[in-house]
């Protein structure tokens, strides 16, 4: 773990210590989908949510706590678990801000209407790409899109030309092509809880899914059957569901030199002296070319602002703002110092002004 993150994780503990009564907090790993907390000061504020964003909200906390002294009480619970807790309803015990690696489905925001959280303002903070990586030591591995399908679907069709399906038959990477090396496939990856799990389903997997003719004109004729079968994740050990905590698989694959692991590309990034990432479809996952759109898996990052808190603890609109300062999150921002990749121009404007006029979103 390199000075910034030691620096990182021991002030969040500081501060979550602080709110708690002096309680050691909860690591990510041993973070519940419904953290212990019974009600929330409005002295504090509270945001739940995606493990991606989590690094990017808590060092926006330490900033801002710095130059308020407001606390800011950060907690990975996952994109889904974040959404489910933010939606329970505007009570002062429910998070005032929710981090998600996705956008909010249909179905959350219908969730947060039916127990009263109707005003939701919504901020697209970046973009991120997802990475499949492995040790500094191990073989490099250059994947095309297809080859990641059929390596952690749970069902494969037989042959190009035949689309019957077939448990995945594929127990090493030299199974699927015999140039990529002998070794089990393992994957360390998140949770169907996460943000993560939902990108990397919803654009690796069903891009490579895609590369199978017979599986394309499914997505044609039966989206539902096509989603069937691209959304399932492998079930036979070759995938390993392993929490929201990514620095935890970071040190997986330092110890495990054949296993790969499957997160953000901020992890990637903050750890690039102990692993590397797999060129998928000849690119490599770098910040120009997530932010010129050439990685294939990359995803836009969010947070969700309860607007009905805000006359009680008028200090979260205040740390959204420092959050879209172009100081954070602009280009040389001190996010992207740490991995965020910002947005356009015309975006970020439009998501400042969505913050400084508290504008609610319709989905």
């Amino acid at each position: 773990m390199n000075k910034f993150w030691m620096t990182t994780l021991a002030a969040t503990a500081l501060v979550a210590a602080g709110c708690k009564g002096g309680d050691a907090p909860a690591s990510k790993s041993e973070t519940k989908s419904k953290p212990a907390a019974a009600s929330v000061s409005n002295d504090e504020i509270r945001v739940v949510g995606s493990s991606t964003v989590y690094p990017f909200s808590t060092k926006v906390a330490q900033e801002y706590k710095n130059k308020t002294g407001q606390n800011v009480v950060v907690e990975a619970t996952g994109s889904g678990g974040g959404h489910k807790l933010f939606c329970e309803g505007i009570n002062p015990s429910s998070p005032n801000m929710t981090n998600s690696s996705r956008r909010q489905k249909k179905s959350e925001f219908d969730r947060c209407a039916e127990n009263g959280v109707t005003d939701i303002v919504e901020v697209k903070i970046g973009f991120d790409g997802i990475v499949l990586s492995n040790a500094l030591d191990a073989t490099a591995l250059n994947l095309t899109s297809k080859q990641v399908f059929q390596a952690f679907a749970k069902q494969v069709p037989v042959s190009d030309t035949d689309c019957t399906l077939q448990d995945n038959p594929y127990n090493t990477w030299a199974d699927i092509d015999p140039s990529l090396p002998n070794t089990t496939i393992e994957a360390y990856g998140p949770p169907p809880t996460s943000g993560t799990r939902d990108a990397f389903v919803e654009v690796a997997m069903e891009g490579g899914a895609k590369k199978y003719a017979c599986l394309s004109d499914l997505r044609s004729k039966d989206k539902n059957a096509f989603k069937a079968v691209s959304h399932t994740i492998r079930e036979d050990g070759k995938w390993i569901d392993s929490g929201e905590n990514d620095n935890a698989i970071v040190q997986t694959l330092v110890n495990t030199p054949s296993a790969m692991g499957i997160f953000g590309y901020s992890f990637l990034d903050q750890n690039a002296d102990k692993i590397k990432g797999a060129n998928v479809d000849g690119i490599e996952p770098t910040f120009e070319n997530i932010a010129g759109g050439d990685y294939a898996i990359s995803r836009s990052l969010f947070f969700y602002i309860k607007k009905a808190h805000i006359a009680a603890n008028p200090g979260i609109k205040e740390f959204a703002l420092e959050f879209t300062s172009e100081e954070s999150w602009g280009p040389g921002g001190y996010l992207e110092e740490i991995g965020l990749v910002h947005l356009p121009d015309t975006e970020r404007a439009k998501y400042r002004a969505a913050v400084e006029n508290m504008t609610a979103y319709q989905h």
